[in-house]
């Protein structure tokens, strides 16, 4: 494998077998990235910290997408599909990956959150506007706010709130 043409691919698999598909493909010497983060348990009977997925349903592979490697990908037990564009696999950014790199392990608080983008509706899901709809706009500076469009009475309003009160809207 040439160094120069290794890039990272996001795998999608089987509900509930990310770690089934990292061990079958680092059992293959196929260099594999799960990225986990620390949760309290739910169980009623002990309380302690375990990882779950940060994205569930995905595992990247560090490759240069040979045929052969491909194969051996594919072939993986609870592998669905590579994620591709136009039938051609799409490797991922990689400061996405550093990133998620960074947050791998962590106990910090992580809300896996739908991608919003301008035009997009959303849902004020805390605070005194909880439950108006709105478009979501922009992103408003260092503050971690975005700026929402709320029709009402047939007037636009922009309020920012913070992002983590946002919800996408079908």
């Amino acid at each position: 494998m040439n160094e120069n043409f290794l890039k990272w691919y996001a795998l999608h698999t089987r509900s509930h077998f990310e770690n089934k598909v990292y061990d079958g493909l680092c059992g293959k010497s196929i260099e594999a990235f799960f990225p986990r983060i620390q949760v309290m348990s739910k169980r009623k009977d002990r309380r302690k910290k375990i990882l779950t997925p940060l994205l569930p349903g995905y595992v990247f592979v560090h490759t240069d997408l040979t045929h052969e490697q491909h194969i051996q990908i594919i072939k993986t037990v609870g592998i669905v599909r590579i994620i591709s564009f136009k039938g051609q696999p799409v490797p991922a950014n990689d400061d996405e990956i550093a990133s998620l790199m960074i947050l791998n392990g962590t106990d910090r608080t992580v809300l896996n959150r739908d991608y919003m983008k301008k035009g997009d509706r959303v849902m004020i899901m805390e605070g005194p506007l909880k439950g108006l709809v709105g478009f979501y706009l922009r992103h408003a500076g260092k503050k971690d706010k975005v700026v929402v469009s709320v029709e009402l009475l047939m007037r636009s309003l922009e309020v920012e709130i913070e992002g983590w009160a946002l919800e996408k809207v079908a």
